[in-house]
């Protein structure tokens, strides 16, 4: 299995490092879907090993290539305010062609559609409790089961759905790790609330909109952009063009036998790189040196850490865990270094959250998403470095904190002549706050720390391990930040009860 570990800590460094030297050589430029290539180019690298589905491999390896092709041909470049969402044209296409392969699942997904017409009262409830923050910050597009997502409410649906387990679980993980359409729970109902309907008309405007996205979800996500006014390319024909250049991976995998929530995630989890986080917008982002910064010193405190592990790892999950246990140390570390930690930046955005939904009533329903996974990331560095600062008890030497059985390696953030002078990129004399602002940058953008294209590519080798069992989402309790720290939303959470 060593060789296995060693193949995943290479696979998944290979495409954070693409991404992060494409970014650095780019930052400040404008930005140009032939950027991307790079990324492209590791992941076609990606191959099976041992029992490892090839046909799981493909999903991300194809899904990665089409849509590079695609984006490329129909235009060449994307503007901020369209690349979030180049990640949501997948899962719909791929939805719609295990709908027509399969007229078992076809049935289970028209079930679930009179479900959700018969859920009144739930997704009132909770469509209700979004728009007030009745949960505090959520991720509403969460990967685990977090009091306020979308995923939360549809596995309370699918609970009382008489369709078949697997089919259950297919479902759920679309609405997951899988993103079908870009449609977060409330949205609807908080603008027709505002714009002066009754609670009860925008209840029934927000059914309609989930049921929508299950029926008709290719058209769905376009109509989605049209009222977006997403402009950078035709998202229709983006969406047609990929069904045809992914018909045969996805039968592939029905024809391997891989679970129809892997076949609905993976192609969607892996392409994001491509026009999202190696995109406009992060570029200028990045113009930031201090920024820039402190995603390379993360990215080789991962790099170093995991080559050191490599040779012990116990299980496939362990390379996972320390991967992003040992980011999440390497984050809570530069924001001490400023003399903060995890637990005043949970109250402080937790706080500014409450602020939030009384000044922006019909914020978009993934406002706080990216706010929630740096809170939960801080979070985690914070148990690990809290823990090796007691054992250190004031002795000298560095903090070596430790995730599971391995030690995780700060060194090269004290390497870093960045992150090491902040004077040089304020007034000299007090310089006490500028790696905590450029954190605080960070913390609506946290893809390349926590990281994205790590999590996916190490995914994809679990997944490929595993291909009979829907690794999404997370059956497991978070630790979300705020919840551990603030709020109390525990008793509201789905994972213990996940289909």
């Amino acid at each position: 299995m060593a060789e296995l570990y060693e193949k995943m800590v290479k696979e998944a460094m290979m495409a954070q490092k693409a991404d992060v030297e494409t970014i650095k050589k780019n930052r400040g430029k404008e930005f140009k879907i032939r950027d991307t290539k790079a990324y492209l180019d590791v992941v076609q690298e990606m191959k099976a090993a041992g029992d490892q589905s090839e046909a799981v491999i493909n999903l991300h390896k194809n899904s990665v290539k089409a849509h590079y092709e695609i984006l490329d041909s129909l235009t060449d470049t994307i503007r901020p305010e369209d690349d979030p969402f180049v990640e949501h044209y997948q899962t719909p296409v791929v939805l719609e062609i295990l709908r027509d392969e399969d007229s078992e699942f076809e049935k289970s997904l028209q079930a679930f559609i009179d479900a959700i017409e018969k859920s009144e009262a739930l997704i009132g409830k909770e469509a209700i409790r979004r728009y007030g923050g009745f949960y505090g910050p959520t991720c509403v597009v969460d990967f685990a089961l977090m009091p306020g997502s979308t995923s939360n409410v549809v596995n309370r649906i699918l609970r009382e759905t008489d369709i078949p387990e697997m089919h259950k679980q297919a479902i759920l993980s679309e609405k997951s790790w899988g993103m079908n359409t870009s449609y977060g729970i409330g949205e609807v109902f908080a603008n027709e609330l505002e714009r002066g309907a009754t609670a009860a008309e925008a209840a029934r405007k927000e059914i309609e909109m989930v049921k929508y996205i299950y029926e008709e979800p290719v058209e769905a996500q376009a109509k989605l952009m049209d009222d977006h006014g997403h402009e950078s390319f035709d998202v229709r024909e983006y969406m047609s063009r990929y069904r045809k250049e992914m018909e045969a991976t996805v039968r592939a995998a029905m024809d391997d036998g891989v679970h129809y929530g892997n076949i609905l995630t993976v192609p969607a989890y892996c392409v994001g790189d491509i026009s999202h986080h190696i995109a406009q917008s992060t570029y200028n982002m990045c113009k930031d040196d201090v920024v820039m910064a402190i995603i390379e010193a993360t990215t080789e405190v991962m790099d170093s850490t995991l080559n050191s592990a490599v040779s012990s790892f116990k299980s496939e999950y362990d390379v996972l865990s320390l991967a992003t246990g040992s980011s999440a140390c390497a984050v809570e570390y530069i924001l001490e270094l400023d003399g903060f930690n995890a637990i005043g930046v949970v109250d402080l955005l937790t706080k500014r959250f409450h602020n939030y939904v009384q000044l922006y009533p019909t914020r978009g329903a993934a406002a706080e998403l990216h706010n929630s996974d740096f809170m939960d990331m801080i979070y985690r560095g914070w148990t690990h470095i809290d823990k090796a600062r007691r054992m250190l008890n004031g002795k000298e030497g560095p903090l070596e904190p430790m995730v599971g059985d391995y030690k995780v390696d700060l060194s090269p953030i004290h390497e870093n002549e960045v992150i090491m002078n902040p004077q040089r990129y304020t007034y000299p004399a007090c310089a006490i706050t500028v790696r905590f602002s450029a954190l605080m940058r960070l913390a609506d953008y946290p893809c390349l720390l926590t990281s994205e294209p790590v999590t996916a590519t190490l995914m994809t080798n679990i997944i490929a391990l595993h291909k009979e069992s829907a690794a999404s989402p997370a059956r497991t309790c978070k630790n979300c930040a705020a919840a551990a720290l603030i709020d109390f939303r525990h008793n509201h959470c789905q994972w213990r009860e996940a289909v």
